[in-house]
């Protein structure tokens, strides 16, 4: 519903600009946006029609009303940054969180950066929805990932770096390394790393070799004492081997018995030894490089008769994407960075110039040093009070206890392995279990998910595993686990042409006294037993025959041919979710206008679907209250007169990576709850099998009810976002003191549950 007959004032919005990099000011406000052609199912048949998403409705919302995506998503990982900075936090937990910038940094260039560059290429490059041209995008993520870079390396080096020694730990150089220790190292070089080198030289007879993306490289500059000639080589560090040697320090005369632990970088170990890869040659310098590349995979799946075979030939090729990035040392050679800018092809403005050591990821390995003074404090998942067994000693049987009554979990706080791990052992070892249908999206690599499914085809069962093989940066391993499956006789098939399955589903068919009965999780995270230690997800474990029944239609749409199939407790993408959502906004504008209490909150990943915003803001301009916890992308406006101004915008992270993504609705007694699968972008509305469950039992519609008001609630540290696009951190109180955390109130509450649970 819009407000046509009382127009709304038009918010005054700022010129695009980025700020300086400090923390909580990197950000962008954008203007102009154009409706971007997207490709949208007409029906789960898989067909596309080309629609504007947000066309309704740009004739009655301001044409600036949206923030660009691409820099939204660099405003998140600054927001890591922040939390490396913080001195409140754990000091391992920040140089954790420095490795989690990196890692997440190259994946945006990976994808990203890389996509925006095919487009621009390729000619089919729009202006984006924020009103910037593809080429303004690309300049003003170059400078905001070079700001970002630089305060990620002030951090380390001034803060974190110094830090550690206090405690301890140490990061040294080469020349730091005591006369015995760099013995012992050498001897290491000869007996491990040595015979696992390739250096590569550059002449007429060996052309500059390929660098491949993410390693890490030494450029080594020789010189030929017999002909005073410059040769150029690279060495790869192996990526088999530890980015940093631990090293030992004789201490005869220390009596203290604090902590240490010495590390040097890999790289400063080879490079000490580089005669013994050059003999007859003088090493005149030596600089470490590192090369992000393309590496998002194209396969065109109606040309592909096997989709399987074609995407092992595409991961074949995805070493070979052209590059996007090129790191180097910050004190680099002039002749040294114009070689490598003319042999791989990049810009000026692709080049970061850094000091080493380069590629942070390898702060994992440090974070992970045993140090629980160092670390946020110890936390053990426990088994959620409706499924913890009467006798400690004795396994629950789950399917007594779904049949009772609906079980809403939240990992981590729910233990994922007494609950949905349990769950799907106990299927496959149950002789009354006669089928077992699941999604997999990612998983790991010693899955217990993978193996109690292995377990049921052996046992007889009907088993279906619908593999996604697409899954970004998994794909080689999903293919594994598709390959081990079929092998055991899964059914095992890779989902509907031209869409990802993404959705999170698993049904067991059980045979009972009283007939055939069904047992259902729906769920917003993969299923993972390790990354449900570490990411904020929901699940619904039931035996609810409405949910049976609409999973037994979506596994066969997903299976075989069910294109009309109607679903009651599901909302499905790309068939609804987007059109489910927006009519209960609308909903919301009615119940505003009929009673004044609309509501609307949304717990998401990512919020850039245009469609989705601009009914948020229809209901904004209606009064509706509006409450959005994003944890990365955020491109809408929030707080701005006349459009956003019932708006709010909040963003946690923390020790664990949020992850659920929750939609509400209403108050009182008319209040609706749903999670799923689904994020509010295009790819997970328009290119993805997703669902939704509805909440029906009250007191778990509380709960996630609950949970949004403390997300959502001032009394707990936050980002808030405003409408000029800046992200402010809220994590002190009026006095100054930190406010508490949500995630560690969330783990008081769920411990609380379990102790009155047992009395």
């Amino acid at each position: 519903m819009s407000d046509a007959s009382n127009p709304a004032p038009r918010p005054s919005v700022v010129a695009p600009r980025v700020a300086a990099a400090t923390p909580g000011d990197v950000t962008i406000s954008s203007s102009s946006p154009a409706a971007t052609n997207e490709l949208r199912p007409r029906s789960a048949d898989g067909r596309f029609v080309r629609v504007a998403p947000h066309e309704e409705s740009l004739s009655d919302l301001p044409s600036d009303r949206f923030l660009d995506r691409e820099l939204s998503w660099l405003q998140f990982n600054e927001r890591v940054l922040q939390l490396a900075a913080d001195e409140t936090v754990p000091l391992l937990e920040r140089a954790r969180f420095l490795a989690i910038f990196t890692s997440n940094l190259d994946e945006f260039f990976m994808v990203r950066v890389a996509g925006l560059k095919r487009r621009i290429a390729t000619g089919i490059a729009v202006r984006s929805p924020s009103g910037l041209e593809p080429r303004e995008v690309l300049e003003h993520i170059s400078r905001v990932a070079h700001d970002l870079s630089a305060m990620q390396t002030r951090i380390f080096e001034d803060s974190v770096r110094p830090a550690l020694v206090d405690e301890g730990i140490s990061i040294v150089r080469w020349s730091e390394v005591e006369p015995a220790e760099q013995e012992r190292l050498g001897k290491l070089f000869s007996d491990e790393i040595y015979p696992v080198l390739t250096p590569l030289a550059v002449d007429p007879a060996h052309p500059f070799p390929y660098i491949s993306g993410l390693s890490l490289n030494l450029a080594v500059i020789l010189i030929n004492p017999k002909t005073g000639k410059e040769h150029f080589a690279r060495i790869k560090m192996p990526p088999s081997l530890p980015r940093f040697l631990k090293v030992r320090r004789a201490r005869a005369s220390v009596t203290s018995d604090l902590f240490e632990a010495r590390f040097v970088p890999l790289e400063d170990v080879i490079a000490a030894h580089l005669d013994q890869l050059f003999p007859g040659m003088e090493v005149h310098e030596h600089y470490s490089f590192r090369v992000t590349r393309n590496e998002d995979l194209e396969v065109e799946e109606d040309d592909a008769e096997n989709l399987l075979a074609a995407l092992e030939k595409e991961l074949t090729r995805r070493r070979f994407g052209p590059p996007v990035r090129l790191e180097v040392e910050e004190d680099l050679d002039d002749h040294v960075m114009e070689l490598l800018t003319r042999e791989l092809g990049v810009t000026q403005d692709e080049v970061y110039r850094l000091p080493a050591p380069l590629d942070l990821r390898g702060l994992n390995e440090i974070a992970d040093i045993d140090r629980t003074d160092l670390h946020f404090p110890p936390f053990v998942a426990r088994t959620n009070a409706d499924l913890a067994p009467a006798e400690s000693s004795k396994a629950a049987n789950l399917f007594e206890r779904i049949s009772r009554q609906d079980v809403l979990l939240q990992h981590p706080y729910d233990s994922f392995s007494t609950s949905v791990q349990a769950f799907l052992e106990q299927a496959a070892a149950d002789p009354h279990v006669l089928a077992i249908k699941q999604t997999l999206y990612r998983t790991s690599g010693d899955s217990p998910i993978v193996d109690a499914l292995i377990d049921a085809a052996e046992a007889g069962k009907q088993v279906l595993a619908v593999v996604e093989i697409k899954a970004r940066f998994d794909e080689q391993n999903n293919i594994e686990w598709a390959r081990k499956l079929e092998h055991a006789g899964v059914h095992v098939v890779y989902g509907i042409v031209g869409l990802k399955t993404h959705c999170k589903l698993a049904l067991v068919v059980r045979q009972e006294a009283d007939g055939l009965k069904r047992y259902c999780h729906v769920g917003t995270g993969n299923y993972n037993p390790k990354t449900a230690r570490l990411y904020e997800d929901m699940g619904l474990l039931t035996a609810d025959p409405e949910v049976g029944q609409d999973l037994t239609r979506l596994f066969n749409q997903l299976s075989g041919l069910a294109p009309r199939s109607k679903f009651k407790r599901l909302l499905v993408a790309p068939r609804n979710i987007r059109d489910g959502l927006v009519e209960r906004i609308e909903r919301q504008i009615e119940r505003q206008a009929r009673s004044g209490d609309g509501y609307v909150a949304f717990k998401v990943n990512s919020l850039v679907d245009e469609a989705t915003i601009d009914a948020l803001y229809r209901a904004s301009i209606a009064g509706v209250r509006v409450d959005i916890w994003v944890r990365g992308i955020c491109t809408l406006r929030p707080g701005i007169e006349g459009l956003s101004d019932n708006i709010r915008v909040h963003s946690v992270l923390g020790r664990f990576l949020e992850h659920s993504r929750v939609f509400l609705f209403g108050s009182g007694e008319e209040r609706e709850a749903w999670f799923g699968s689904a994020d509010l972008m295009h790819r997970n509305l328009d290119r993805r099998v997703e669902a939704l469950v509805r909440i029906t039992q009250p007191r778990h519609v509380d709960q996630l009810f609950d949970l949004m008001a403390r997300g959502m609630s001032g009394d707990y540290a936050h980002w808030s976002l405003d409408g000029d696009g800046r992200w402010t951190r809220v994590h002190l109180d009026t006095d100054g003191a930190p406010l508490p955390d949500v995630q560690a109130a969330l783990i008081a509450m769920h411990a609380k549950r379990r102790r009155k649970a047992r009395r």
